[in-house]
């Protein structure tokens, strides 16, 4: 009897506590909210510990949260199926939510989760629907913060896809309607997301300068936005590493190789210091690229070398170790050692074939396999001349007749392989081509076409006004800009001049000069930006007629709309509202 009472008194014991175990209180369930997002960019394993923490509750609140946070997660991971049907379960158990305030809160966090789980997966347009889905939800209820995510989410996107001038005028738009709202947060809030949008802005100019390095002007202004970004992560270290390795990236681009030595030893000590292996691996690869540019070889060797190691660690940084081993090659090939030299344009080799196969797989850029074509042409020259020392120093030297026919040989052998190479690759990059125009179907011909060169007016050419004066009408500009004054019809570079007290022959001046473009191009292309906007995010917008878009934008005739809009995108008005 004894026994059977203990037995009765640990079994109720225990169901008490196994049942007290899964009751988690609203304040925990704060707590640990705020531990996944804290710790999400920084620390994906400690963010999926506090998920799977929450996601041990019997509260349907936290298991939708839960969920939705490990969807993101596990994507980080590469666990596409996991992350999917975590979502699936986020939805389901958003469903049995009782309908109030509490829940559309709720709903738009889970709506950015799945954005953000579809931008890992470059499902941009699906990533963007869900943003727009939820930011609706926050302006119902009136939610502020998540109001600012959304937009955040928003501007990047953009930014992936290349347009860049749109990320970068909604990021600023972003930044000052953050200052409107500044009481509403608290001040870790407040410069969590101050440090975000200046590091977003950083990385929008850097990228538009990227794809239009004539503008070396946009440098500036990513190197503003990036040290801003560090004055505001004192408490964000991963932001604050990322934007210093990006300025330092800044300074490299400039020129400046002192100032960006020194920065990117800062970043391998505040790595080693927080144990960030793949920021610190990028860091390392960096330095052995100014030092191999500077034709420190030694050093540069060191550098390469602990980019390997890392990069076998980290498992996450592919590119950095494909680069270090071709640039390995090269180094030893300058050195007169043909061994070490072949061994790395092998493994260089190697690596880019399990790279290829993962970008196709991932359906990643064509771009970044574009940036590594080059070097592989070199790294199959350089395996097959270093192969051939080899065998011919195995070889009997006396041999010359049988030498000569072997050298006639491999020469055939790898003209015939080149080409074939050179053929693959060309059906491979025309492959990924046809994947990445199918994902971004929805957002076909968005990319700003900035190609075109634009030069200053010769009657300009001879002017000369002092930097106080161009930023102060820049500043007057962008206030312009800001108050949409462009979409009014009589926005013309008289009344522009007139509006800001200064005169035509300047203004016209100070455009061109720091935006690269005549005035009449530069309020065009403001138009159309705001017209594309509007589109993306108002279906409303979209069913708009032709006439009536141009009308709303400032247009006096729907002709000089689409034509201007179809240089813009590539597309008719009526096309790109299809499309969407």
């Amino acid at each position: 009897m004894r026994s059977i009472a203990f037995f009765l008194l640990f079994f109720i014991f225990n169901t008490t506590f196994a049942q007290h175990a899964n009751t988690m209180t609203d304040e925990e369930y704060a707590i640990l909210r705020h531990k996944i997002r804290q710790n999400f960019n920084a620390n994906t394993d400690s963010s999926l510990v506090y998920a799977n923490q929450m996601a041990k509750s019997n509260n349907n609140k936290h298991l939708a949260f839960a969920n939705a946070a490990l969807s993101v997660l596990w994507q980080n991971k590469g666990k596409t199926e996991l992350s999917r049907e975590k979502y699936k379960k986020a939805l389901y158990y958003l469903d049995k939510v009782p309908d109030s305030q509490d829940k559309i809160q709720l709903k738009s966090y889970i709506y950015n989760y799945g954005g953000l789980a579809e931008f890992d997966r470059r499902n941009f347009s699906a990533a963007l629907e869900k943003f727009h889905q939820g930011i609706k939800l926050s302006q119902q209820i009136g939610d502020i913060n998540q109001m600012v995510n959304f937009k955040a989410n928003i501007v990047l996107a953009n930014e992936v896809i290349g347009n860049y001038q749109l990320a970068i005028k909604n990021g600023r738009e972003l930044d000052r309607f953050l200052h409107e709202n500044k009481d509403l947060f608290d001040k870790e809030s407040f410069l969590n997301k101050k440090s975000n949008i200046n590091l977003s802005l950083g990385g929008s100019y850097e990228d538009y300068f990227k794809a239009n390095k004539n503008k070396k002007y946009l440098l500036d202004s990513a190197a503003y936005f990036y040290k801003k970004t560090i004055d505001y992560s004192d408490n964000y270290l991963f932001n604050k590493i990322t934007a210093k390795l990006n300025l330092g990236n800044v300074y490299n681009w400039k020129g400046n190789i002192k100032d960006a030595e020194k920065i990117y030893y800062q970043v391998v000590l505040l790595c080693e210091e927080n144990d960030q292996k793949e920021l610190l691996c990028t860091a390392n690869f960096n330095l052995g690229d100014i030092y191999y540019t500077l034709k420190k070889y030694d050093k540069a060797l060191f550098f390469y070398k602990n980019t390997d190691s890392l990069a076998l660690l980290s498992n996450s940084n592919e590119l950095d170790y494909l680069k270090s081993n071709y640039y390995q090659s090269k180094v030893y090939a300058l050195l007169k050692k043909p061994e070490l030299a072949y061994r790395h344009s092998v493994i260089y080799l190697n690596s880019k074939r399990k790279y290829d196969a993962k970008l196709k797989k991932e359906k990643l850029a064509v771009n970044e396999l574009q940036g590594i074509g080059n070097l592989t042409k070199e790294m199959v020259s350089v395996e097959r001349n270093y192969k051939k020392d080899m065998l011919l120093n195995k070889s009997l030297k006396g041999f010359y007749i049988f030498l000569i026919i072997g050298i006639i040989t491999l020469l055939v052998k790898s003209n015939r392989d080149k080409n074939k190479a050179n053929k693959n690759m060309s059906a491979l990059i025309q492959e990924l081509k046809a994947n990445i125009e199918k994902e971004n179907n929805a957002f076909a011909k968005v990319k700003l076409l900035e190609s075109e060169k634009v030069e200053l007016k010769t009657e300009s050419s001879s002017l000369s006004i002092d930097l106080a004066k161009e930023n102060e009408i820049v500043e007057k500009l962008l206030d312009l800009e800001n108050n949409l004054e462009y979409l009014n019809k009589d926005f013309t570079l008289a009344y522009v001049a007139k509006k800001i007290k200064t005169n035509t022959t300047y203004l016209s001046y100070v455009v061109n000069k720091r935006f690269g473009k005549s005035f009449g191009e530069y309020t065009n292309e403001l138009k159309i930006n705001y017209a594309i906007n509007k589109m993306i995010t108002s279906e409303t917008y979209r069913k708009k007629s032709t006439q009536a878009t141009a009308e709303s934008v400032g247009f006096k005739n729907a002709g000089s709309f689409a034509k201007s809009f179809r240089k813009r995108t590539g597309v008719s008005p009526a096309q790109f509202a299809n499309n969407i």
